[in-house]
């Protein structure tokens, strides 16, 4: 055996440099207070309340004193102008410029919801007080107008056959829409292409639509043409018109929203597009389809003017939507308030307060319907699913005992069939 020697071998100067090594910065304590963004510092609210009361004295002196300006409106503009300009002013004496800013966006953006909020209540208030004299009637809600007239005590008629026209017209409306602009917000997202652009062009101008273009669109093509009468079923197509390209631009923004690894995970599983689409693109984005039919269905139902070309106006009950005038809420509210006598402007005061309380309905139902997230299920849900595992693995466990029971079957036997006799000699 030949041992060789070899002589040290001299380290580079790479290997002599010392080994890097990461240091961690030494974290240094604020310069200041930390700033709490929940609470509102005492000197800020003393400048707002300030100012709202220097904005209020600022207007009452212009319209009352100085200027010949008058109007509630015009003093509610100028109070909140003066009061932006004094808070600006009170607050730069304390804080720099980019804090002033930020508190008046503050200031506009609290005034925004609050001129919301205050419209809102405001409408539904008003409508709801109007309204009261024929809503604490228990008649008002399930007869018609059959036999009351004008000069009628509120006891007497009521808009039972105005529901009904609503939500059988809504109802064929919806049956319409619904897979139309689902599957069109479907064809938009996930195939695409020149024509999807095409598309998408087309309803995004159709949301713009007015309203009497579609009644009058109903009206030529199918009263004066196929149906040759008013009805229900017309009033339906056209308040169809009025929903689809809403439905369809908002199922379109919101199946956008979908993440593409839910895609990619579904296709490296070896689905083809449609089974995920049905089986992931859909169920995840659900709570936003169904937040795209209630704003279809608000929009549908509140229309006045094309059901008013479409269907007519009657008095009484009528349950078949492809023959005879049918009318609905938005139009016996018109027909309501055109007349001058009180009772008749208080009947429309109450359909009107009834349209509201179904759409608020409508909004309940559907949020309980589809207001979960992806991923959350009811309580069906879970125990169809729950069956459908337990189900899988009776079939798993029922396929590996009959793999078992079959392998000594088929495995080769270690003693030979036919046993070899030695020869004696």
């Amino acid at each position: 055996m030949t041992i060789v020697d070899t002589a040290p071998r001299t380290p580079s100067a790479q290997e002599q440099a010392p080994a890097a090594r990461t240091e961690i910065p030494v974290r240094r304590e604020a310069v200041g207070e930390r700033r709490d963004l929940r609470s509102v510092p005492l000197d800020d609210a003393f400048n707002v309340v300030g100012a709202v009361a220097a904005g209020i004295a600022v207007a009452t002196l212009l319209f009352g004193w100085l200027t010949p300006m008058t109007g509630f409106i015009g003093w509610l503009v100028i109070s909140f102008i003066a009061f932006l300009g004094i808070y600006a002013v009170l607050s730069s004496l304390r804080a720099d410029r980019l804090t002033v800013s930020e508190r008046i966006m503050t200031a506009l953006f609290y005034s925004a919801g609050a001129i919301l909020l205050g419209a809102l209540v405001f409408v539904l208030g008003y409508t709801v007080v109007r309204g009261v004299p024929a809503l604490i009637n228990p008649n008002f809600f399930v007869e018609t107008m059959k036999l009351a007239g004008p000069l009628e005590p509120l006891s007497v008629g009521g808009i039972a056959h105005a529901i009904v026209g609503t939500l059988i017209q809504i109802s064929i409306a919806l049956v319409i829409t619904i897979p139309l602009g689902i599957t069109t917000a479907v064809f938009l997202n996930e195939v695409g292409g020149r024509f999807a652009r095409f598309v998408r062009t087309i309803s995004d101008a159709m949301t713009a639509l007015p309203s009497i273009v579609a009644g009058l669109f109903i009206y030529a093509a199918i009263v004066t043409l196929v149906t040759h009468q008013r009805s229900g079923f017309a009033a339906a197509l056209a308040i169809s018109v009025m929903m689809l390209p809403i439905i369809i631009r908002a199922s379109d923004v919101v199946l956008r929203l979908v993440p593409n690894n839910l895609r990619e995970a579904s296709y490296a599983l070896g689905t083809t597009r449609w089974r995920t689409v049905w089986h992931v693109v859909l169920p995840t984005s659900r709570s936003g389809l169904v937040t795209a039919v209630i704003l279809g269905t608000a929009r549908g139902i509140g229309e006045t003017s094309p059901v008013l070309l479409t269907s007519g106006v009657t008095a009484e009950m009528n349950l078949n939507p492809f023959s005879g005038p049918m009318i609905s809420l938005p139009l016996q509210v018109f027909d309501f308030v055109k007349s001058p006598e009180p009772n008749m402007v208080a009947r429309g005061f109450g359909a009107a307060a009834t349209l509201v309380l179904l759409v608020l309905a409508l909004f309940l139902i559907a949020r309980l319907i589809g207001g979960r997230g992806p991923g959350q299920l009811s309580d069906r849900q879970r125990r169809a699913v729950a069956g459908a595992s337990a189900r899988d693995l009776r079939r798993i466990e029922d396929a590996g005992a009959r793999r078992v029971r079959a392998l000594p079957s088929a495995s080769p036997s270690t003693e030979p069939t036919h046993p070899i006799e030695e020869n004696p000699s």
